[in-house]
């Protein structure tokens, strides 16, 4: 695997030396200075780039070699007029990255929200913190805070009683640290939403559904698919996270079969997924290794890391990447047997990029601010113990070919 490392840009109190100092060859980045929906120009795409490469001499170098994300306009995912446009703009930005050499495109058709958690510093048992999803505490904010019109008819009544009594329990403090995480915006954007805004965005995808929602994201992909593939641009679009429905909201690449129908609506080889083990892993009925080997052929970016799921099937927290509920030894199996089959057929991307998906926030990044999920030791962490057991299954390979 090509080892990377997600990079917030310029900003980022994790610096392009710490990330190279990690063991990493790539760089995973995005301009989130631009708004959603604009054209990302060659100017600032260059200017990225050349921040990535500015310190490589004499050192290792780095490159940056994904894109993530290219954020899809809400307007899209809702197939308003103005889609044309937009999706118009969208290529032009694809097409920009691939005249500076950038030709893997991560992006999402998750509605409103890029992903949810509800602690951003759930303590573990050695001192350091990881992020965590309580159905119980979600449905507090959603039923109270909130106040989201029938959102009583998605939690069972045991869910909506427990939530009721956080909900009259809680502190101020805990109240708007509640609602701080769920309205977390995009990564790297350092925005939140603001409740009446978010409201109003929820509503709007009262009548879209979850086949109104994969009918846009298919028509998405036939409009933007042809000019991906004639720039070399390889798209990949990241599963859910969570992968259920939540806030009304449907979710439609939360399982194999949903992978299955979007790889179909554009059947050419540069439509394609990021494996996340998190964000799958989360569902118990989601055979990870299994997962992978069916779209194998399609796996441009890959995510590593493992979730623990804890009272039921909706509650769970982000484990030590060799923990938890993911076979990591069987997801890097199958990957590098994915590989070793590259090469031997000349592939041209032989050797896909990963990069060690969020980290705890422990020893010096405890007294740090950064982004949750991105502390340098966290991930540095992840990665040692990702790359450790990516040598053990190689040696195992050339042992027994």
């Amino acid at each position: 695997m090509k080892h990377t490392m997600r990079w917030f840009g310029p900003n980022d109190p994790v610096s392009l030396m710490n990330i190279r100092q990690a063991g990493c060859t790539g760089v995973v980045t995005a301009l989130h200075q631009i708004p959603v929906g604009d054209v990302w120009d060659l100017p600032a795409i260059r200017a990225r780039k050349a921040a990535v490469e500015a310190d490589n001499s004499g050192v290792r170098p780095l490159t940056w070699e994904v894109v993530e994300s290219l954020p899809v306009h809400e307007a899209i995912k809702k197939g308003l007029p103005e889609k044309g446009k937009l999706i118009g703009q969208y290529i032009r930005s694809m097409q920009n990255l691939a005249h500076s050499g950038i030709r893997t495109v991560c992006y999402n058709f998750m509605p409103v929200l890029d992903w949810s958690r509800t602690d951003l510093n759930y303590p573990l048992p050695d001192g350091a913190t990881t992020l965590r999803y309580v159905w119980e505490d979600f449905a507090c904010f959603d039923l109270f805070i909130l106040k989201r019109e029938g959102a009583e008819t998605a939690y069972s009544e045991a869910v909506r009683a427990g939530a009721y009594q956080k909900w009259k329990h809680a502190t101020q403090h805990e109240i708007s640290r509640l609602t701080d995480t769920v309205l977390l915006g995009l990564p790297g954007s350092g925005e939140k939403f603001e409740l009446g805004q978010f409201k109003e965005m929820l509503a709007e995808y009262a009548d879209i559904g979850e086949e109104g929602l994969s009918a846009n994201l298919e028509a998405f992909l036939r409009e933007i698919g042809p000019a991906a593939e004639e720039a070399g641009i390889n798209l990949c679009i990241h599963p859910d996270d969570p992968p259920r429905p939540l806030l009304g909201l449907p979710r439609i690449v939360s399982t194999a079969a949903d992978i299955c129908r979007l790889l179909a609506a554009y059947p050419a080889d540069n439509n394609g997924l990021t494996f996340c083990t998190g964000s799958l892993g989360v569902r118990e009925d989601n055979a990870l290794p299994d997962i992978f080997r069916s779209f194998a052929d399609r796996i441009h970016f890959i995510h590593l890391r493992s979730t623990r799921r804890e009272n039921n099937s909706f509650d769970f927290h982000e484990a030590p990447h060799l923990e938890g509920d993911v076979d990591m030894y069987a997801v890097i199996q199958a990957i590098r047997t994915e590989e070793r089959r590259r090469h031997a057929t000349g592939h041209e991307c032989p050797e896909i990029p990963m990069r060690p998906d969020h980290g705890f926030r422990m020893l010096d990044d405890l007294d740090k601010d950064t982004y949750p999920g991105y502390s340098a030791i966290g991930r540095l962490k992840g990665l040692a113990e990702l790359r450790g057991l990516e040598h053990a299954i190689e040696r195992n390979f050339l042992s027994h070919p």
